[in-house]
């Protein structure tokens, strides 16, 4: 009899431990999140935008990104705060970004969800790196949220949500 205690005890512990590593990985699958478009050409025609601005960013072309913010821009930052002067934000860009600083976008990070009579809202990743720093310096994924305005068919951003 004393024998066989050490036996059941092993076989209870791996039972627990199965039940643990499987209740784990249960856990991770549901976390597991993959966005569809509901509207295709919504979504490529934001996701066609995103690049044109950002490569606007990227090449400190101010006006291409001054002719797509709108004139009543809100730009909230979560270290900056806000900003609604949209002089202000291409001023900005100008002395601390142009040159300095890239911005690559999450592949396949970006979200599209029309809203009715305005536009749409996109989500997103990017990840931004600092030209001044040496090649392959490690940036971390930040959230972003554009609000894009669709004016007799022109595109325009009225807010952004940069998140850090």
């Amino acid at each position: 009899m004393r024998n066989s205690r050490p036996c059941y005890f092993f076989i209870l512990l791996f039972a627990i431990l199965t039940t643990v590593c499987t209740a784990q990985k249960k856990k991770k699958k549901e976390l597991t999140y993959k966005y569809t478009a509901d509207n295709l050409e919504l979504y490529n025609t934001i996701v066609g935008m995103d690049s044109i601005f950002f490569q606007a960013y990227n090449t400190c072309d101010l006006a291409k990104q001054a002719a797509i913010y709108s004139d009543n821009i809100e730009f909230y930052h979560d270290q900056g705060g806000l900003m609604t002067v949209k002089q202000e934000i291409l001023d900005g860009t100008e002395k601390y970004i142009c040159g300095k600083v890239t911005r690559e976008l999450v592949k396949e990070s970006i979200e599209v969800y029309p809203i009715k009579d305005f536009g749409a809202i996109e989500i997103g990743l990017h990840k931004f790196h600092n030209n001044t720093e040496k090649e392959g310096t490690p940036s971390h994924a930040s959230k972003f949220i554009i609000f894009w305005k669709n004016e007799n068919n022109k595109w325009s951003i009225t807010k952004v949500v940069s998140l850090h």
